[in-house]
């Protein structure tokens, strides 16, 4: 406990307060379908959404952004430190994918690709990410999900290898 000494008139008088801690986290949350497949529909995507946003609460962070295109996912969350990362994005995986084999959403069995992608941003930077989750349509009609990826790679400094990247299969082209 920390000791500040005050004057009230000519008293002297002690105040003790205790230490708080103050934190803030934003992670932008991206994975894919396994196989990089378009099984994503647009018939069931907005309740694919929501159904992930009630994981993302119960877990007690808070959902800023979410959008599902056909092959892939981002999700933008104010995080709550006490539930790790790791967890989180098992458990949206897991009963995501159970929800929708479930309630048989697509003739093809759906999984998720391994890995996942968490980058962190500022909270000065939170109106631009979550307009880029949000648009994310017009977004890659002008670029694919792999430039997209690296490029979020690139830009915060990881270093990784393209050999354990998600497999992207690109149209039109035929390279991994």
């Amino acid at each position: 406990m920390q000791r500040l000494e005050t004057y009230v008139g000519a008293k002297h008088r002690n105040i003790y307060f205790m230490a708080s801690t103050y934190r803030q986290c934003y992670f932008h949350l991206v994975f894919a379908v396994k196989s990089r497949e378009a099984l994503i529909r647009k018939e069931w995507k907005n309740e694919l959404e929501m159904y992930i946003t009630g994981i993302v609460q119960n877990h007690e962070h808070k959902l800023l952004a979410i959008y599902a295109m056909p092959d892939h996912i981002h999700i933008f969350i104010g995080y709550n430190l006490n539930h790790p990362i790791p967890d989180l994005v098992e458990n949206i995986k897991t009963s995501s994918n159970a929800w929708i084999k479930e309630k048989k959403l697509t003739k093809s069995k759906f999984n998720w690709q391994k890995g996942y992608g968490a980058f962190t941003h500022s909270h000065a930077q939170l109106g631009t990410v979550v307009n880029y989750v949000n648009n994310q349509e017009n977004h890659h009609r002008k670029k694919t999900f792999r430039e997209e990826y690296i490029e979020f790679l690139l830009k915060n400094e990881i270093k990784f290898d393209e050999k354990y990247l998600f497999d992207f299969f690109e149209k039109n082209h035929g390279i991994k």
